[in-house]
Order: structure tokens, then sequence, then C-alpha cells
């Protein structure tokens, strides 16, 4: 499964933004979004910014993904001590 992920665009220098997710910044390629600007929230799907998105959509899927992952967490911790 591929997933596209929404970061917030902090710097732009031509076709190169780069983005930041939980305090970790990456470039990723600005081609198909040539319109975004610093402060837009952007999908991001293998290096490259594919969709501008709301923030507060972009904001609920982070929140979702962080949800999946404290489940799986949990899942995970019930696992190593049903053994």
């Amino acid at each position: 499964m591929c997933l596209a992920v929404p970061a917030q665009l902090v710097k732009v220098n031509g076709y190169i933004g780069t983005i930041e997710l939980g305090g970790v910044r990456r470039d990723c390629s600005l081609m198909l979004v040539s319109d975004a600007k610093v402060g837009d929230w952007v999908l991001v799907h293998a290096g490259c910014a594919v969709q501008i998105v709301d923030e507060n959509e972009a904001k609920a899927t982070i929140d979702a993904f962080q949800e999946l992952e404290e489940r799986e967490q949990a899942y995970d911790r019930r696992q190593s001590t049903s053994c």
C-alpha cells in the first residue's frame, strides 16, 4: 500500500520545497504543485508534493496516523505479554 503524507511547506527554492512534519524536514519536488507557497500543506508521496490540501484536512490525517501508531503499539505490547 502506498500513502501520501501531509506536511507543511516551510521553504521554496524553485521547484524544490522543504517540508516539515513532526520536527523533521525533507526536500521534495514541487513540479506537480508549482503554485504552492510557504505555509501551505501538501500531500507528499515518493518525494513529490502531489496536491495542496486544507490545513484542517492535513491535521486530521496526521491525527489519524498517530492514532493508528498508538493502537499498533498497544497491540504489540499485548502480544509480547501473552506469550
